[in-house]
């Protein structure tokens, strides 16, 4: 498999995911569009990381990566780069809790409706970014 496959795979899952998301908001399950909403751009960023030649690290938050590659992306992406960045980072936060909770923040009473649009919204803006790459 090459990098390029991996890259496809993941964008692939991941607009699949975007189903996934709609589904949970249909059912009201906020904690969860957020953390799945998370999962999707962390496998479009990584994806991207990949097309451009980076294997990506093992953590969840790769905005940092992109912006310090910044001049391998497609010209038309690289301004777009710091908000995708910045979507990685707030998702990032709020992922663990957004699963796991703690004994004092119950996942359902951290993150309401707003919140599961603003991550759709956000997963959604990430996916759109994919426009930039050829043959997908």
């Amino acid at each position: 498999m090459t990098a390029d496959e991996l890259a496809r795979s993941y964008f692939l899952r991941a607009r699949k995911r975007m189903l996934a998301l709609q589904t949970l908001m249909q059912a009201e399950a906020y904690p969860d569009v957020v953390r799945e909403a998370q999962e999707l751009v962390e496998l479009v960023l990584k994806g991207m990381l990949r097309w451009v030649g980076i294997d990506p690290p093992k953590w969840h938050d790769v905005g940092a990566i992109l912006l310090e590659h910044m001049g391998k992306f497609p010209l038309d992406l690289q301004s777009e780069l710091p908000d995708l960045a910045n979507i990685s980072r707030r998702l990032r936060r709020d992922r663990e809790i957004a699963f796991y909770g703690e004994i004092d923040l119950i996942p359902e009473q951290m993150f309401g409706r707003s919140d599961a649009q603003q991550a759709m919204a956000d997963a959604q803006r990430v996916v759109l970014a994919l426009r930039h790459f050829p043959d997908l």
